[in-house]
């Protein structure tokens, strides 16, 4: 058994919020859109896509921000910590960021989406697929 066959645990910065998730990912992406780079303040998210009946908070109660309609981004209204993100037009699912796990290395980046709305100036070379929008819209690019 590798260790994303395992429960994977995390948390935001100050601790106030704990989850777990016991189901294999159904994907791990490096988001570049517009709302992600706001949320986090940074070049890009990265998430792991997992079934939400796989997931759970063990403590503390996040607060949910509708971003946009039918997107809900959820966070820590302690510390700030973006935790996860939930959208309509994806049902079944919660895209936790892969920077609140205990272990993010056990989640390493599979692909690019949304590059069409990457920043100019960020050149990742890591032989990843790309895609304009999502995976699930289009063949990769480039």
């Amino acid at each position: 058994m590798n260790e994303r066959d395992e429960k994977q645990q995390g948390r935001c910065l100050c601790g106030a919020i704990e989850f777990e998730a016991s189901r294999l990912p159904l994907w791990i992406a490096h988001c570049h859109c517009q709302s992600c780079r706001r949320n986090t303040g940074s070049a890009f998210a990265t998430f792991v896509g997992l079934p939400e009946a796989g997931s759970r908070y063990l403590t503390g109660t996040p607060r949910v921000f509708a971003s946009s309609p039918g997107v809900r981004r959820s966070f820590c209204e302690n510390c700030g910590t973006p935790l996860a993100y939930a959208a309509d037009r994806f049902p079944g699912e919660v895209h936790v960021y892969v920077s609140t796990f205990d272990n993010p290395d056990a989640f390493p980046p599979e692909l690019h989406v949304y590059v069409a709305e990457a920043i100019g100036w960020l050149h990742l070379d890591d032989g990843l697929p790309r895609y304009r929008t999502t995976s699930r819209d289009a063949a990769p690019i480039e």
